[in-house]
């Protein structure tokens, strides 16, 4: 196995927050301007604020930025003509080219077809009574109880990585190794860097770890195969599935569950502690979802639309379009502001309040199209699991008045670093 250097999960969580920088402009007065004066701008709107692209860089591509959700609506539902194989260059280069958000057309929808019944409500829904509400309650919450304090983004950080590597097919009985492997998940997703000489260092340290990871995954894939593989997890499902009309191979099982494993717990963390802070922010939405739990999925769609994690999504313009009146041209970066989008006055009213009783409408903090989030079901039962389970255990939950209040920060990855509460 490779060697790569051992890393602390809370320290690679802190290294991918900071490389995303934003924590100094109030970025929703910036959108609201760029909606109503610049809703397509003629340049690279992250840039701007040093957030690190995810594709490969080729200053040659012209970019154009997106900040309306009727414009990112018309490009994150056309997969044809807005495609994402450019990720393969970028983030993508730490999986060898595999990763899902990186792939197109055919390709796409064989890969998505073969990892899409792990995810399928039923197969979670099961989950969620065998696994994912003993462990939460059992492990987590119910631990924590007696304290009557505690900072919520520390079982944050911790519970989707047990849940979601379970699934996969990881065993339950080595949590140090476990943390690890998420460990190094991380360290790829803080690869991509602006400055260049941090980038050289950032690309070499993803690489390990991509190794790492790698060897790790690779080790698993073997012991669930030589086991009969019958599992209803990941891994078996992989080892007993058919792509292009042939069995996967170790190397592909292994390669396809790395490419999932670095946006499997992170993003549930950060969009677990911005629900967690727009709850306790409010008390009196807080104890209404308390005693009416057909509240929480609602406060959760909410808090996704109203604090996305992954605030903007790229595409290539695959022909000369126009969007908003501006020319296009193929080839050109298409940035979809989500964060924007989702707060479009035009499309949601009220749209800068947190509002849970507000009428449905698909917003895009798990993405839309062809590449909406394959994990967005789990995502969703990990977070009523938690609430529910917090909710159910610790009584009168408020947060803690010695200590700073939780911000939500961040121009990409967003989300609170600490919420400190008390209960009881």
């Amino acid at each position: 196995m490779t060697s790569a250097k051992a890393t602390s999960l809370e320290s690679a969580f802190a290294g991918v927050a900071n490389n995303y920088r934003g924590a100094d402009v109030d970025l929703y007065a910036v959108y609201r301007d760029m909606r109503k004066n610049t809703p397509v701008l003629e340049g690279d709107f992250m840039a701007t604020l040093g957030v690190p692209t995810i594709a490969g860089l080729d200053p040659n591509r012209p970019t154009f930025t997106l900040f309306k959700y009727q414009d990112v609506m018309t490009v994150l539902r056309d997969a044809a003509n807005f495609t994402s194989g450019f990720i393969a260059e970028g983030l993508g280069a730490f999986f060898d080219g595999l990763i899902l958000t990186g792939m197109d057309g055919e390709a796409h929808r064989r890969a998505r077809a073969l990892l899409q019944p792990v995810f399928m409500p039923d197969v979670v829904n099961r989950w969620r009574e065998s696994k994912m509400e003993p462990i939460v309650r059992n492990e987590y919450i119910g631990p924590m109880a007696a304290a009557g304090q505690a900072d919520l983004m520390d079982f944050g950080l911790h519970f989707p990585i047990r849940l979601i590597y379970s699934l996969m097919g990881f065993p339950d009985d080595r949590p140090e190794q476990i943390e690890q492997y998420a460990a190094w998940a991380l360290a790829i997703l803080a690869g991509p860097q602006v400055d260049a000489e941090r980038a050289a260092l950032a690309r070499k340290a993803a690489m390990e770890a991509a190794q790492a990871l790698y060897d790790a995954v690779k080790v698993e894939v073997v012991q669930v195969r030589k086991a009969g593989a019958q599992g209803e997890d990941l891994i078996s499902r992989l080892i007993r599935a058919e792509y292009e009309g042939r069995g996967l191979d170790d190397h592909e099982v292994t390669t396809f569950v790395r490419s999932l494993l670095p946006a499997a717990g992170e993003t549930t963390t950060r969009t677990f502690g911005s629900l967690m802070t727009l709850l306790l922010e409010r008390p009196a939405l807080l104890e209404r979802v308390r005693a009416d739990r057909s509240l929480v999925p609602r406060a959760i769609d909410e808090a996704v639309r109203f604090e996305p994690v992954a605030t903007f999504k790229v595409r290539q313009a695959a022909k000369d379009v126009e969007i908003g009146g501006v020319r296009i041209p193929k080839g050109a970066m298409v940035q979809c502001i989500v964060s924007s989008a989702n707060r479009d006055e035009d499309a949601f009213e009220n749209s800068e309040t947190f509002d849970i009783d507000r009428r449905p409408k698909p917003s895009f903090g798990f993405g839309f199209g062809a590449h909406m989030c394959i994990g967005q079901f789990i995502a969703r039962v990990e977070l009523q699991v938690a609430l529910n389970a917090i909710l159910d255990l610790l009584p009168n939950l408020r947060l803690d008045p010695s200590k700073p209040a939780p911000e939500i920060v961040g121009a990409q990855l967003r989300g609170p670093h600490s919420v400190p509460v008390i209960w009881g």
